[in-house]
């Protein structure tokens, strides 16, 4: 298994490869490497991104069949069952990196603003589960002066909702910090771009930070 960071690298690459439409075709799904993962897998990095449709992980990162242990959900957000996702991958597969991905112009980070400024009390119990886990991360803005803006306010929201959600992976699963502890894991956040194709790591601190 390569290390973290050399994982980080190759995410790097492959995100370059999608931006300038120069995609690896050794990636691509074939018969040759589905029969190859039949008896297992071993993924080199864990994405934990949003639902969004045009935020597909393996296309983004230029990445095949066996390659990326993906999980995805509206807003890129930590709920438990999203840490036993990435409890499982790190542990059963000693995946070394883990990425949570958020995107600019996130509809969940939109919805959960709609929501407060014209809250609805025929809010579906489970959407308003996720509005309320991205709530925080938003509400800390709206007491700056950055709630006359609101494409800064939103993009402030977006990092801030992927910072949350690396924090709530590093220290919300005694499994998952005790391999960062060990040097065993690195969790870091990124936001992917719309506009670009290009994914901006946030931070890549060293597995022991």
């Amino acid at each position: 298994m390569i290390t973290a960071l050399e994982a980080l690298d190759r995410l790097r690459e492959g995100n370059r490869r999608f931006v300038t439409d120069d995609p690896d075709l050794g990636s691509l799904a074939n018969h040759t490497r589905r029969s190859q993962l039949v008896e297992g897998q071993n993924p080199f990095a864990i994405i934990l991104g949003c639902s969004d449709s045009r935020v597909p992980a393996e296309i983004i990162f230029d990445q095949g069949l066996g390659d990326l242990f993906v999980i995805r959900v509206a807003g890129n957000i930590v709920a438990p069952s999203q840490i036993g996702s990435v409890e499982y991958a790190a542990a059963m597969f000693g995946t070394p990196l883990v990425v949570v991905m958020g995107h600019s112009m996130c509809g969940a980070v939109l919805a959960t603003l709609e929501e407060h400024e014209r809250a609805t009390t025929h809010r579906s119990p489970n959407l308003r589960s996720i509005v309320d886990r991205i709530w925080p991360s938003l509400e800390t803005f709206l007491e700056t002066e950055l709630r006359h803006d609101r494409p800064a306010l939103v993009e402030a929201a977006i990092r801030a909702n992927i910072r949350a959600s690396v924090d709530h992976l590093r220290h919300g699963s005694q499994v998952l910090e005790g391999m960062i502890q060990n040097g065993e894991l690195l969790i870091v956040g990124a936001e992917y771009s719309l506009e670009t194709g290009i994914v901006e790591f946030l931070e890549a601190r060293p597995p022991h930070a």
